[in-house]
């Protein structure tokens, strides 16, 4: 075994995280920084480092985790969303139950709430938002956020869900109070099932062909028939009826009946 491999395996033994899953040019040149930054000859001395210091633990889960996000991030697709999906969903059930799949640090779900605000009311809307990262999510949960993750908010919108204190901007109660975050490895654990939409964007480039067959398999599962599966600008499906998705707009993709 390499010594790359050796040390993909003793994380995975230690932290359930698969990084042979993720794509292993992109992942090992970014592990490399950190290794030659700690000044380690080889990746197993490297992990040996991360066990003795929760400092440089701490960095190297940054690291592998993808947190860039803001809000109404390509804002022609949430247009869309705002515009065609929702109206369709809720033209079909008045209760929609959402996933943020992957939501870093809250940016993602909070857009959906703020879309659903607009078009129905927030006690119909139930938002669960996971990522693996627990610093994203914690910093996620207080709500609070620099001027430059807002450029893509409508000026009615901000008004509305933000009060400015400072240089930072604190999200409404009442938007903050539609979303349960909750740690979730997309690789790993079980996937809920009866979702309406699942919103995953920017996320899955990251990950194999292998990867990203099986998490398409378990979105598909956790959706409810006519339920919709919303990806980023660059991750489109090329053959959806392999996961039982047809696309009704681009990057978003309906699950359609079994035929059997």
């Amino acid at each position: 075994m390499s010594d790359y491999g050796e040390f993909i395996d003793l994380v995975h033994k230690r932290t359930g995280i698969n990084l042979s899953l993720y794509k292993e040019k992109q992942m090992k040149r970014r592990l490399t920084s950190l290794k030659v930054k700690r000044e380690c000859q080889t990746f197993v001395e490297y992990y040996q480092l991360l066990l003795r210091n929760q400092e440089y633990w701490n960095e190297f889960l940054d690291r592998i985790t993808i947190n860039v996000s803001e809000f109404y991030r390509n804002r022609n697709r949430w247009d869309v969303l705002e515009q065609t999906i929702i109206p369709a969903l809720l033209a079909r059930k008045k209760k929609l139950k959402i996933w943020s799949a992957a939501c870093s640090t809250g940016e993602e779900p909070y857009t959906i709430a703020m879309v659903l605000s607009q078009l129905t009311s927030l006690h119909q809307v139930e938002i669960l938002a996971t990522d693996l990262d627990e610093k994203a999510l914690e910093f996620a949960k207080k709500g609070i956020y620099p001027s430059k993750s807002l450029k893509e908010i409508p000026d009615s919108v901000r008004e509305q869900f933000f009060t400015k204190k400072d240089d930072q901007y604190y999200i409404d109660s009442k938007l903050k109070s539609v979303v349960t975050f909750k740690r979730h490895n997309l690789l790993k654990d079980r996937y809920e099932r009866g979702f309406d939409l699942i919103v995953c964007r920017n996320v899955l480039i990251y990950f194999t062909d292998e990867a990203k067959t099986t998490i398409y398999q378990n979105f598909s599962q956790s959706l409810r028939e006519g339920g919709v599966l919303f990806v980023g600008s660059t991750e489109q499906i090329f053959n959806p009826k392999l996961y039982q998705f047809q696309t009704i707009e681009t990057f978003f993709y309906e699950k359609i009946k079994s035929r059997n």
